[in-house]
C-alpha cells in the first residue's frame, strides 16, 4: 500500500495530472476517494436555530423588507454552516437536498402569485387570518396546519387579518437547482383571484381520511390544507398503542388520491413524544429538518446534545445517528427527503446496537444568539 501511495505521489504521475487538467480532463485514480465514499459523508452539519433569535430577526425585517419593495416574500432561510456557498448544493441549503425558511406576513400585505418547478410546503407556527391562494383556492391558515404547493401550481399569499403570521417553508430548491431544472413564472396580474369557494379542498375532507369518489383518479394536490385538529386526532388514536421505539407516535401527511407523500419530493411527519420518552438511536440515508411545534426536550445527534424548545428548528443530516428525549409532552413537525432517496433506491436504515440503543453524549451544542 505504501508503494502504491508513493507511486501516485511521484513526479511522473503529478506531471501527467497537471498536463490533462489543462484540457479539462481529470484523473479518476486521484478522484475515487472523494467520489466513492464507503458510506454517506454529508457536507451538511447538524445544527439548531433558536426561536427567540428567529423571531427577533423577522420583526427587524419588517422595517426593511416588504412585498411591495420587490422582495415578494419576507423569508429568512436556514443556511447550513457546512454548505455555505458550496454550489450546486450549498447556497440557500438547509440539507443537501432541501431548503427551509421562516416567513412572516403582516396584516394588509400581499405576496404576489408565482409558480416554479420546485415543490413547496408550509407549516403554520404562529398567528391567524392570512391565506394562501393555490390554483384559485383561498386557503385560510391556522396554527398547526400543514399546506402543500406541488411544483407548477400558481400560489400567492395575502393577509386580511389583524396580527402577524409566521410559518415554515420547505422546498426542494437545492435538488432542482443541482439537476438544472429550475423554471419560475410570475403571475401576470399580481395575485391570483379566487375561482372556487374558500377552503374548498379541506371541506371535501372534513370526514377525515375518506375521499370523494372524484379523487379516485390521481391528482397532484386534491387536498391543499391538512388541518391541525385532524392531525392531532390521528395522533390521539395512536396513543392506544405502544410508541415506535425510534419515532414515538408519528403520522405522515399523504396525498389521498395516491397514498403517496403529499408532496412528490418531500415527506412530512408530525410526531408526538410523551414526557420522559427516550427513543432509541438510529440513522438513515434521508436527512430531516425539524420544527418544535410544542414542548421541549433534546436530541442527541452523532453524540452531541441539542436542547430544543417550542419554536426551535434543527436539522439532522443524512446518515447521522440520532435519538430524541422529551422533557415534556412534545409535538415535532418534520420535513425530509425520503421520497428522493427512495426514487434513487439508496434509502437505508441502521439501528444503534450498543448501550441498549443509546449514544454516549460527547458534547453539547451552543446556539448562536443575537
Amino acid at each position: 500500500m505504501a508503494e502504491k501511495n508513493d507511486f501516485f505521489k511521484s513526479k511522473v504521475v503529478q506531471d501527467f495530472t497537471k498536463d490533462i487538467e489543462q484540457i479539462h480532463l481529470g484523473p479518476l485514480w486521484d478522484a475515487i476517494p472523494d467520489l466513492m465514499h464507503r458510506q454517506p459523508t454529508p457536507q451538511a452539519e447538524a445544527y439548531l436555530w433558536k426561536w427567540k433569535t428567529l423571531y427577533k430577526k423577522l420583526m427587524e425585517a419588517t422595517d426593511i423588507f416588504t412585498p411591495e419593495r420587490g422582495g415578494e416574500r419576507r423569508a429568512i432561510y436556514f443556511q447550513n454552516p457546512g454548505l455555505t456557498y458550496r454550489k450546486p448544493w450549498g447556497w440557500a441549503s438547509t440539507t443537501q437536498t432541501l431548503y427551509a425558511a421562516v416567513q412572516l406576513i403582516l396584516p394588509g400585505e400581499v405576496a404576489p402569485s408565482h409558480r416554479h418547478t420546485q415543490s413547496a410546503l408550509r407549516f403554520i407556527s404562529q398567528g391567524k387570518g392570512a391565506y394562501t391562494i393555490v390554483q384559485g383556492e383561498r386557503i385560510f391558515m391556522e396554527e398547526g396546519d400543514y399546506l402543500i404547493t406541488p411544483k407548477g401550481l400558481w400560489h400567492g399569499h395575502a393577509h386580511p387579518g389583524d396580527e402577524p403570521m409566521i410559518w415554515m417553508d420547505c422546498l426542494d430548491i437545492p435538488t432542482i437547482y443541482s439537476i438544472g431544472g429550475t423554471f419560475f413564472d410570475p403571475y401576470p396580474e399580481g395575485i391570483e383571484q379566487p375561482k372556487v369557494p374558500d377552503n374548498f379542498s379541506s371541506q371535501k375532507y372534513e370526514g377525515g381520511m375518506v375521499r370523494p369518489i372524484s379523487d379516485r383518479k390521481p391528482k397532484i394536490a386534491p387536498l391543499g390544507s391538512y388541518k391541525w385538529k385532524q392531525t392531532e386526532a390521528a395522533i390521539q388514536g395512536l396513543k392506544r398503542l405502544d410508541p415506535d421505539p425510534y419515532d414515538g407516535y408519528a403520522v405522515e401527511y399523504i396525498n389521498p388520491s395516491t397514498g403517496k407523500t403529499a408532496n412528490p419530493t418531500i415527506a412530512s411527519w408530525m410526531q408526538f413524544l410523551p414526557k420522559d420518552f427516550h427513543s432509541k438511536a438510529h440513522r438513515h440515508t434521508h436527512a430531516t429538518i425539524y420544527h418544535v411545534f410544542k414542548g421541549s426536550g433534546y436530541s442527541i445527534i452523532n453524540g452531541v446534545r441539542f436542547d430544543w424548545e417550542k419554536g426551535d428548528f434543527f436539522v439532522i443530516p443524512n446518515w447521522a445517528w440520532h435519538e430524541h428525549v422529551a422533557e415534556e409532552d412534545a409535538y415535532l413537525f418534520s420535513a425530509n427527503d425520503l421520497p428522493i432517496m427512495e426514487r434513487f433506491d439508496v434509502e437505508r436504515e441502521e439501528a444503534y446496537e450498543e448501550n441498549n440503543g443509546h449514544q454516549p453524549i460527547t458534547g453539547e451544542f451552543a446556539p448562536v444568539l443575537l
